[in-house]
């Protein structure tokens, strides 16, 4: 009998492309559009892309003649996702949502209903690679995205298939243009996990009122401005400080939620914005147990953002305790506290952990 498969069709030029390449692989399919946001809730329904994406998604699955259905996973997206995400904006952090819908969304909820329904696997558009439940950098290191997946663990990964792991984004695109799919010419997605490309700042006052404060120089100490609210900021931010008169511009170094002060640092090189040492929280292996990943033995890399550069550990301290400190090589720019920092061995993943607020300059 063939294997089951129930791919993840967003209405991207990935997710199409990923389930033309199982059907010739001989799969049974059925495209699946999860709708897990729609702005009702927040009152900025004309700004989601929902309708459109669902209406994409639909012509793709009749191009390629497989099964179409649409699963609904908005009270869990806002459960494991937004709430998460405004929480986090209030506590001076900065998320990351589109891990956690990956997490919790598409390699959870989805997967666990496509498995209730009858699938052997699920797959998505990610460019990624997996082998036994183990993660894997994509053969296109510019569009790779392990980051976004160091949360799943193995069990998750065991189920899953990820068609694109192989192919370059221009190859991808040949494909859809040589098979005629319908949105072979669509522009990548932009913007926040299902939410869309939307004024982030704008967005944020749905939940977080202004409060005005204080915005300090790091280096002299003195006030030189003030802001609206330290929430709508994000470590390393350059753009919306609206302070000027100075010879270089000024970028936000460090959040004190508590007393409402923007810390921003003048010049990008200035060494507040530069950290070698990362204190992290909630650290999560994909697969065996965390002490793995600290095995001393070991050489490994670290990445704090998508593309960012893989830079090299020279070592860990605190490994005993809840919050290891990660000690860099080199200076990593603006590591965000909130955002998660990946662990790589090689070019294999080996999980994540959150960078909280503690960091050291270079």
């Amino acid at each position: 009998m063939k294997k089951k498969v129930f791919v993840g069709i967003s209405g991207g030029v990935d997710s199409a492309v990923a389930a033309h390449l199982l059907k010739t692989q001989g799969y049974e399919l059925t495209g699946v559009f999860m709708k897990n946001w729609s702005g009702e809730d927040y009152g900025i329904t004309d700004e989601c892309p929902w309708e459109e994406d669902l209406q994409e998604s639909i012509r793709v699955c009749k191009h390629l003649k497989i099964e179409h259905r649409t699963y609904n996973f908005e009270k869990e997206y806002r459960k494991h996702v937004m709430d998460y995400f405004f929480k986090q904006y209030q506590l001076g952090n900065t998320p990351n949502p589109d891990i956690l819908c990956n997490k919790y969304i598409k390699f959870n909820a989805f997967l666990e209903k496509a498995v209730s329904e009858g699938a052997d696997y699920i797959a998505t558009g990610h460019y990624a690679r997996t082998e036994e439940g183990n993660l894997f950098l994509s053969a296109d290191r510019e569009k790779d995205q392990t980051y976004f997946l160091s949360r799943l663990g193995s069990n998750q990964l065991e189920k899953t298939l990820f068609p694109l792991g192989r192919l370059t984004k221009d190859k991808t695109r040949q494909i859809a243009k040589s098979i005629d799919l319908p949105n072979a010419k669509r522009k990548d997605s932009q913007g926040i996990c299902f939410v869309g490309k939307i004024e982030l700042r704008d967005f944020l006052e749905q939940k977080i009122k202004p409060r005005k404060g204080k915005i300090v120089d790091i280096d002299s100490g003195k006030e030189i401005g003030d802001h609206r609210g330290v929430w709508f900021y994000t470590e390393g931010q350059r753009k919306g400080i609206q302070v000027g008169g100075s010879p270089k511009p000024y970028f936000v170094a460090q959040k004190d939620s508590e007393r409402n002060i923007l810390y921003v640092a003048l010049g990008k090189e200035n060494p507040a914005l530069w950290k070698k040492d990362i204190k992290l929280a909630a650290v999560k292996a994909i697969s065996g147990h965390i002490g793995d990943i600290f095995d001393k033995g070991q050489k490994l890399t670290a990445r704090i953002r998508h593309r960012g550069k893989l830079i090299p550990i020279e070592g860990f301290t605190g490994i005993n305790n809840s919050l290891p400190v990660i000690h860099l090589s080199e200076a990593a720019w603006s590591p965000s506290p909130g955002q998660f920092l990946a662990f790589y061995k090689n070019d294999k993943c080996l999980g994540s952990g959150v960078i909280t607020g503690d960091v050291t300059s270079k």
